[in-house]
C-alpha cells in the first residue's frame, strides 16, 4: 500500500524527468562551439573548418576516417 511519502516521490521523479527531456531537447537543436584542437589527435582545428561546421570537434583528416570506418561497417 502506497502512503504520500510514495505519492510524492512519484510526483518529484515524473518533474525531473520531464525537466531533464526538456533540457536535452533543447541541448541537441543548438549545435555547440566548434573545438580549437581535435579530440581525436590534438592538432588544431583550422579557423574555416570551425566556421563551416558549427560544432566540430575532429580535424578533417581525423573526420574522413571516421566516416570511412562508418561506411565500412554499414555495409
Amino acid at each position: 500500500m502506497s502512503d504520500i511519502a510514495d505519492f510524492a516521490n512519484d510526483l518529484v521523479q515524473e518533474r525531473i524527468d520531464a525537466a531533464l527531456a526538456a533540457r536535452n531537447a533543447a541541448k541537441s537543436s543548438t549545435p555547440g562551439h566548434s573545438l580549437m584542437f581535435c579530440e581525436s589527435c590534438d592538432e588544431s582545428i583550422p579557423e574555416a573548418r570551425r566556421l563551416a561546421q558549427v560544432g566540430c570537434t575532429q580535424c578533417v583528416s581525423c573526420q574522413s576516417q571516421n566516416e570511412k570506418r562508418g561506411a565500412h561497417y554499414a555495409r
